[in-house]
């Protein structure tokens, strides 16, 4: 159990009073919503779960000891008034580490009463179940706290990413496996994290007693360094060594750091010899992991590595009309959510965002989702989407559509057929990419940045004058917007 000087000491499992204290500890989550803003919210106090009151003292389980110790650090007279205006009689608090429990504010315990109920004593006779569950909980506490919304019935599948989906569901519900480890990788916010997660939740349900740990491969250095710290490293292999299910997220973490790839080396091996699943993930495939030893690139790939490919236009359709599913609050389009899913092509994690964004936007003001409001919220992203366009991209479609060689409109040709051609896809690559005139000159046969400057000032002139070379370059913008 952690105290305010940040010692731990053993939950007494028999001295858990069965009193529920679910309506003071919701109080306590509301007072503590207002007084801060929604990110720390969710982030700090979210997670938290109510174990018990006792002796005028409020205890809490966190899901990580980091997490714990934060709280109590930074927290701690903050958590204490709110239980004071909760419950006159609290003159203290403690937090423990309890990994597993995820917290939940007033309205998620009345969709689900489970959530965050303290721990009850056992009739008598029954303290050994108590044991037995504070045991299970437990065995990730040196892990990461799981995201409740990341699960497999949560995710969506498409061409993108259907062979990582497959290969997690089979590691989250068979114990053996063909393939150790399951390698994932793709770019940022495609759904690694989420799948990591909705094998750890997976898991725990088909196989309770299993020890499952999941962290970041930065976490994992920080545990190491601190084990190195304290010279307390033999605990340190003890813990990584004997888990059934180990999780590492961000692997390309760990590039240039020779004694974390040491280490997590000898556990990697040590976990494969005894047959237990290792799960990884990376922004790369295991051979452009750069500032990676080779001898851990050559068994990473042992397994199998699924790579995760960016989006494509249905599957993002899907996830927005899967969300919008979930808002019962407003209404939304249809074209709407098509021109989202058409406009925002970078990654989901942006894509929710502007979902979201959209929403609270529509909630708050009270106005309605519109194909004009939508573009009037997100201007500043989608004008950010706009200019992910490639110079190349630009080129090619340019010299598509005005039925040209692309030798040609990059050659030193001066002819109007290729000049003009050549100026529009000059013009349209200064507005679009976020390209510097002498990169962009260079990308054009080694032009000089003065050639740019004088193209993209001659195409705005054109534009106020000439009704069809303007009806073009709008029909070219639509088509790099879709």
């Amino acid at each position: 159990m952690t105290t305010k000087t940040g010692q731990h000491r053993t939950l007494d499992v028999a001295a858990l009073s069965p009193i529920d204290f679910d309506m003071q500890w919701g109080k306590v989550l509301k007072i503590l919503r207002a007084e801060f803003d929604e990110n720390t919210y969710k982030s700090w106090f979210k997670p938290l779960a109510l174990i018990n009151v006792e002796d005028n003292c409020a205890i809490m389980a966190a899901p990580t000891r980091f997490m714990c110790n934060w709280l109590m650090s930074n927290f701690s007279d903050h958590i204490k008034g709110a239980w004071k205006r909760a419950n006159r009689d609290i003159e203290d608090i403690e937090i423990i580490v309890l990994s597993g429990f995820q917290g939940a504010d007033k309205e998620d315990v009345k969709k689900d009463p489970s959530i965050n109920q303290p721990i009850q004593k056992k009739e008598k006779g029954s303290i050994k179940g108590a044991k037995e569950q504070i045991k299970i909980i437990s065995d990730n506490e040196f892990g990461a706290p799981l995201d409740p919304r990341y699960t497999f019935d949560s995710f969506v599948v498409g061409k993108s990413n259907e062979l990582a989906y497959a290969a997690a569901r089979r590691v989250a519900e068979n114990k053996d496996v063909n393939f150790n480890p399951l390698y994932l990788h793709g770019g940022v916010g495609l759904g690694k994290t989420h799948l990591m997660h909705a094998i750890a939740w997976s898991n725990r349900q088909h196989f309770p007693k299993r020890k499952v740990v999941y962290l970041s491969a930065e976490q994992f250095m920080y545990q190491f360094v601190s084990a190195i710290r304290y010279k307390d490293t033999m605990s340190f292999k003890k813990k990584f060594r004997n888990v059934d299910l180990l999780m590492v997220d961000d692997l390309q973490f760990i590039a240039n750091k020779e004694s974390t790839q040491e280490e997590f080396f000898h556990t990697f091996n040590a976990l494969i010899d005894n047959h237990r699943q290792v799960i990884l993930s990376a922004d790369r495939s295991p051979s452009n992991l750069e500032g990676v030893e080779e001898r851990i690139r050559s068994r990473l790939g042992w397994g199998l590595v699924a790579d995760i490919h960016p989006t494509d236009y249905e599957l993002r359709l899907g996830i927005l009309q899967q969300k919008a599913n979930g808002v019962a609050e407003v209404e939304i389009q249809s074209e709407v959510l098509e021109f989202l899913a058409r406009r925002i092509s970078s990654n989901v994690r942006e894509l929710e965002g502007a979902f979201n964004r959209m929403v609270a936007h529509s909630t708050l003001i009270g106005r309605p989702i519109t194909f004009d409001m939508t573009q009037e919220v997100l201007q500043d992203l989608l004008r950010a989407n706009n200019r992910r366009v490639t110079v190349d991209e630009i080129q090619r479609q340019v010299a598509n559509y005005f039925n040209i060689k692309l030798s040609d409109l990059l050659s030193a040709r001066r002819s109007r057929q290729v000049a003009r051609p050549r100026q529009v896809a000059m013009f349209l690559s200064k507005q679009l990419t976020s390209k510097s005139l002498p990169s962009i000159g260079r990308e054009f046969g080694g032009r000089d940045h003065t050639t740019v400057m004088h193209a993209v000032k001659r195409i705005e002139e054109l534009r106020q004058t000439d009704s069809i070379l303007e009806d073009d370059i709008l029909h070219l913008e639509r088509m790099f917007s879709t």
